[in-house]
């Protein structure tokens, strides 16, 4: 039967080969969802080495944080925007997993110096949830947790005024995008808790540091960020 199996799957394989999600080619049997080239060449940050965390820098006077970490750069034309665009419009979520999972075993270690008690992720409004159908941030989040055992509990945090895409918007139309814009559904998650939230990209860090005000507002809270990619642009 395991024989059968396997001539199954090879035969699916020639018609329907898995491709990467990075530069298109037909993965070998050994690779999944990236290429080994292109899991050589993401851009990693590395701020994991680097006393001069420059995503840290980005909050300091502006909010108390434990840490923040992202896990690669995002350039126009880039790996990166390739595979986030997987990963949001192209309904790949195993992308967001393996990524999470890989940036997870890249900072384990610094995870483990001062573990978060909850992992919990930017929220999309209900209506752009409905259209999507899944939240990416969710599933780079799913991937960190399984390998750093922290609990995951989406939906903490909740979008409650609809905003449109800030892509384009310049750095104070971001700011003025997310003022009042998120809410706790549930304080008794958080209260008393070092809250880690996960967000896909960050630019200037106004909507992730509109979700850390929320969770700062409740009894003897710490917070801490995580993305998955960030971009100066």
């Amino acid at each position: 039967m395991r024989f059968l199996n396997q001539i199954k799957d090879d035969f699916l394989n020639v018609l329907f080969p898995e491709t990467c999600a990075g530069c298109g080619t037909i993965l070998f049997k050994q690779e999944n969802l990236i290429c080994l080239k292109c899991k050589l060449l993401l851009p990693k940050t590395q701020f994991k080495n680097n006393s001069e965390n420059f995503l840290e820098k980005l909050f300091w006077g502006r909010l108390p944080i434990e840490f923040a970490n992202s896990f690669l750069y995002f350039k126009k034309q880039g790996l990166t925007q390739q595979l986030i665009h997987q990963l949001k419009y192209k309904n790949n979520k195993e992308v967001g997993i393996y990524l999470g999972k890989l940036f997870a075993k890249d900072i384990l270690e610094d995870l483990s110096k001062n573990p978060p008690d909850v992992i919990t992720t930017v929220p999309l409004h209900p209506k752009k949830l409905k259209l999507r159908g899944y939240n990416q941030s969710d599933e780079i989040a799913k991937g960190i947790s399984e390998v750093s055992e922290i609990n995951f509990l989406p939906n903490i945090i909740n979008r409650k005024i609809f905003t449109k895409t800030q892509t384009k918007e310049k750095k104070y139309n971001r700011w003025l995008n997310t003022e009042d814009v998120f809410e706790i559904k549930q304080p008794e998650l958080i209260e008393n808790k070092h809250i880690c939230i996960v967000d896909d990209v960050i630019t200037t860090g106004a909507t992730i540091e509109s979700c850390g005000q929320e969770i700062l507002k409740y009894s003897n809270t710490k917070v801490s960020f995580l993305s998955l990619c960030i971009t100066n642009s």
